[in-house]
């Protein structure tokens, strides 16, 4: 299953990243594809703030240290891959210690090391359609996650916190 989202602001890129914290469990991977300045670290900032309850303005890009950990009732482990030449690279930061199910682990520009990635990973690619807009493609990998999309459709609409354009079954 995929659902597409648009949003038309800074505002509704945390939101939609807060109201997908609700969805997301200890152990899962959110894998993210878009461009310089496509959003991903704007939804990450919302994640980090509607799984934890911290200040997206604690939430900055780890483009040099490759990975920040952030605590609360669930840690989040937020990866930028940018930097990463393969998927070997991520031995080096020990991946596998902190993808071990106790967390939610999102990583910014996976498309560099997506062989390194399991199966059941959350795919979300970003496409930057104007100054402040963007369209967000969230495509489940389980049968566990559609159910969890068609939630989080549902809360996305009753907000009317973004635009959902459309629900696609896989």
């Amino acid at each position: 299953m995929t659902i597409t989202v648009e949003t038309s602001a800074h505002a509704e890129t945390v939101r939609l990243g807060r109201l997908l914290a609700g969805v997301l469990r200890p152990g899962m991977i959110i894998a993210l594809q878009g461009d310089l300045g496509a959003g991903k670290t704007t939804l990450v900032k919302g994640i980090a703030a509607g799984l934890l309850g911290i200040d997206e303005r604690e939430v900055t890009s780890p483009t040099f240290t490759i990975m920040q950990e952030y605590s609360g009732p669930v840690r989040l482990y937020h990866v930028d891959a940018y930097r990463l030449e393969s998927a070997e690279d991520l031995e080096a930061i020990g991946f596998d210690d902190f993808v071990d199910g106790s967390g939610v682990t999102v990583i910014e520009w996976s498309d560099r090391i997506s062989k390194a990635l399991p199966r059941d990973t959350l795919n979300i690619s970003i496409e930057l359609t104007g100054d402040q807009q963007r369209r967000f493609l969230l495509q489940a990998a389980t049968q566990q996650q559609a159910q969890d999309l068609q939630k989080l459709a549902g809360q996305l609409e009753a907000a009317g916190a973004c635009s959902v354009t459309h629900t696609i079954e896989t």
